[in-house]
């Protein structure tokens, strides 16, 4: 698996659990899945990640 497919699943896995948490423990869990979406819409911009940095310093390849 390379990185960016990587980052799909990782973003589109946390999206799903912050989604249960506010569904199933607190509504405030929502503002985690805004914070994954401004993260997304930065990168797009920017073209940095803070979850590739982090994937490519535990050796995941390009």
């Amino acid at each position: 698996m390379n990185i960016s497919a990587a980052l799909r699943l990782i973003a589109g896995v946390m999206v799903l659990i912050s989604l249960l948490l506010a569904h199933f423990v607190d509504s405030n869990w929502l503002f985690f899945t805004v914070f994954i979406a401004l993260n997304l819409i930065q990168s797009a911009f920017s073209g940095w990640c803070p979850m590739m940095y982090i994937l490519k310093k535990l050796g995941m390849e390009e």
